[in-house]
């Protein structure tokens, strides 16, 4: 590497709306700007702004302030959160980086000292700095990137350069952030607790840190997700708003701080426990990716992830197929004439992908034992899957499979024959939860025999999915017999293991699901195709969880399907179309036992799954819309085309209201210019009185232009609490 200090350079990057202004000035990189586009700024405006931000001298501060780097470094005075914590026995705990070296997509960028400053200028591209620091024996490369959709990305790798004795570097904390300016002072995270993800809080950013911790060994019912810090009162429409999501299914931090001398950052990366990272002599971590999204409103900060996940070359085609699952129509009762009908009943209604969950293989008769015994069961399935798999398959459906490659249960032959594979630390096996443990997936031994009896499933079966569970947090996750914490490496391993699998079966499909919601990240999302957003599927809940995890995801990677009559998880009892209306803003399957459902039900259900057919190319591929709608008992969002020709909305009533009706509802995001015919979807036939006035059988439509629904809305349904419509607008000729 080279050993000349790198000073006086600034990058310009610019794509769809966004703007990221960098300069590296000796130091780590600092980010001068992260927010709307600053248009196409010449060098001497670079350092307009460069001298504008400057900071700034105060009273019993140190005498000269330098800027806050992506990093933040205890040398330059900065008391808040250390971009890096950790020594070399008790040394070198306080790095001082230089940046040596600099590129843009690969290509170096060289600095003529004669000249004054550099200053470069591009698109979406990915710019690598360099840094050295030869007194603490550490190097550090960062890398900034703007992706499409007007994304930002950090991520570092720590290398220990130190030889000889002693030179191990135990690295404690790593955390990268972004410059957050004065105005954003308000906050919106989500908690959440299994079958109730994503519920979003709002508090204050004020002096300190608002510190959000994951320890649960995978992402958590009760992540942040996405750490928001706007101006003050933003909703999806307006206000300015900073948000960033750590991209890691392990361990993990969000943070927002504001600091006595007024600067503020929001940043993330991984929680590393106690002696997890402990780099020997030229060894090296790399950080988890640390998205970061501007925008105006909450719709315009999700878009952008939208819209960056889609322009991904692996991203999922519109076109996803109909899928049933039957986990709640057979539970662990794997009876075949059961299995068979279902499938029959699937095919019939137009079901394109049939999935057989949890209890197929070992002793899995219930929960309490099997699991990590990844054979096919003799005493349930004496011919194998392959009489299911090729009912299915004939009726021109594709098979999926439920696994749960990293948990085990202590009565399995694998836990016999391998009790030191099991997850533990301090001689004593974790608390177990839902009659399981870990098993540790960083033994290469343990790695390979998973791996091998996975590959040995889907090399004998026609396997297109795989419904990949997680269903317990990683407590006291260490690797026996010294206990060393491995949560990181088990998060590798399972990425690893994933990665493998699909290299090796071309066109595998795998959902991550993990006690419903708790693995949703785009850690997971570079090589899953869906997640399941919770175990509870009732539509009245679903509402508000669809709603908040399109905040990071878009629809066609989130699993959401229509549930029974009477809800498994709350037992709430509702009508198809507010189960059906609620499940198709998502990729959309059924879990339900079909074979009792009655003939007027299979009709109803047919025919939402011809209408999800026909439009799923705007239902999964449409610009995001969360209107903000003052009456909390109403719910309204949509998607709108790309070219804004066409779009989709539901009114969803969650609850009774204290006055009649509710008011007008605007539909944004349409073109203001076209004139659009609104009608509507599905109104059941026994809700005739609550229809608005403009909508009658002989005239059910109303014709508004753009700019009308946008700005003065109309009507909707009056409807009964749990209750929903779905309108269409579609464009009309005059």
């Amino acid at each position: 590497m080279p050993g000349t200090p790198l000073s006086d350079l600034r990058v310009l990057l610019r794509a769809e709306g966004t703007a990221v202004l960098v300069e590296i000035a000796g130091g780590l990189p600092a980010i001068l700007h992260w927010g709307s586009d600053l248009g196409p700024l010449t060098a001497a405006d670079a350092a307009g702004i460069a001298a504008a931000v400057e900071p700034g001298r105060f009273n019993n501060a140190v005498d000269a302030p330098s800027r806050l780097a992506v990093l933040p470094q205890l040398h330059a005075a900065w008391t808040g959160r250390p971009g890096i914590s950790g020594s070399r026995h008790g040394r070198d705990w306080s790095p001082k980086f230089t940046s040596v070296a600099a590129t843009l997509d690969g290509t170096p960028l060289a600095i003529r000292q004669d000249q004054g400053p550099e200053f470069v200028t591009s698109g979406a591209a990915s710019l690598v700095v360099d840094a050295v620091d030869e007194v603490a024996r550490l190097a550090i490369r960062i890398w900034i990137e703007l992706r499409p959709g007007g994304v930002v990305r950090m991520r570092a790798e720590l290398t220990n350069t130190a030889t000889g004795d002693e030179a191990d570097y135990q690295l404690d904390d790593l955390v990268l952030a972004y410059p957050l300016p004065s105005v954003a002072r308000e906050i919106l995270d989500f908690a959440g607790r299994w079958g109730k993800e994503r519920t979003p809080q709002r508090l204050d950013l004020v002096v300190g840190t608002h510190l959000r911790e994951g320890r649960h060994g995978r992402t958590g019912a009760d992540a942040a997700t996405v750490l928001h810090v706007g101006t003050p009162g933003f909703d999806f429409a307006t206000g300015e708003i900073w948000g960033v999501h750590t991209g890691w299914s392990g361990n993990h931090i969000h943070y927002a701080e504001r600091s006595f001398s007024g600067e503020q950052v929001i940043g993330g990366g991984e929680l590393l426990l106690p002696g997890e990272i402990v780099l020997g002599s030229g060894e090296s971590y790399t950080s988890p990716w640390v998205y970061g999204s501007h925008g105006i409103g909450l719709d315009q900060v999700a878009r952008r992830f939208h819209r960056m996940l889609r322009s991904r070359t692996e991203h999922v085609p519109a076109d996803r197929p109909v899928t049933l699952n039957v986990w709640e129509a057979v539970y662990f009762d794997h009876s075949l004439p059961k299995l068979l009908q279902l499938a029959d009943a699937a095919a019939a209604l137009g079901v394109e992908r049939f999935v057989l969950d949890d209890g197929w293989f070992g002793a899995r008769r219930n929960d309490h034992a099997g699991l990590g015994d990844w054979t096919v069961s003799k005493d349930v399935w004496p011919d194998g899957l392959h009489p299911l798999v090729d009912r299915v398959t004939g009726l021109g459906m594709q098979f999926g499979l439920w696994f749960e490659p990293e948990m085990v249960n202590l009565d399995s032959d694998i836990a016999r024959a391998h009790p030191e594979w099991v997850m533990a630390t301090g001689g004593r096996l974790p608390l177990e939860s839902r009659h399981q443990q870990v098993l540790n997936l960083g033994i290469e031994e343990c790695y390979a025999s998973i791996k091998g009896a996975m590959s040995a499933i889907l090399d004998e079966y026609d396997i297109g999915y795989i419904k990949w569970d997680h269903n317990r947090d990683l407590i006291e996750a260490g690797t026996q017999p010294s206990g060393v914490p491995g949560v990181h490496a088990q998060t590798l391993a399972t990425y690893r293991l994933i990665d493998e699998l699909k290299a090796a079966h071309p066109g595998l499909e795998i959902e991550s699901c993990s006690s419903g919601g708790a693995r949703i990240d785009l850690g997971i999302l570079e090589r899953t195709d869906r997640v399941w957003v919770s175990d509870n599927i009732d539509p009245l809940d679903r509402q508000q969880m669809n709603r908040w995890t399109t905040q990071l995801i878009p629809p066609e990677l989130m699993g959401s399907h229509i549930a029974s009559g009477r809800s498994h998880t709350t037992g709430r009892i509702h009508d198809i179309a507010f189960r059906a209306a609620t499940a198709v803003f998502g990729h959309l399957g059924i879990e339900w036992d079909l074979t009792q459902a009655t003939e007027d039900e299979r009709d109803q259900l047919r025919g939402w799954i011809e209408f999800f057919k026909a439009e799923r190319g705007l239902l999964l591929r449409g610009d995001l819309v969360r209107i903000d709608y003052p009456d909390s008992s109403v719910y309204a969002n949509g998607v709108v085309a790309p070219d804004r020709s066409r779009g989709i909305f539901s009114i969803a009533s969650l609850a009774r209201s204290e006055v009649n009706g509710t008011g007008l509802v605007r539909l944004p995001g349409l073109d203001p210019d076209r004139h659009y015919r609104v009608g509507i979807v599905s109104l059941d036939p026994r809700l005739d009185r609550f229809a608005p006035a403009w909508w009658s059988p002989e005239r059910p439509y109303v014709d508004l232009t753009g700019a009308a629904l946008a700005s003065v809305g109309l009507q909707p349904p009056n409807l009964p609490p749990e209750q929903a419509v779905l309108l269409r607008v579609d464009p009309l000729s005059v």
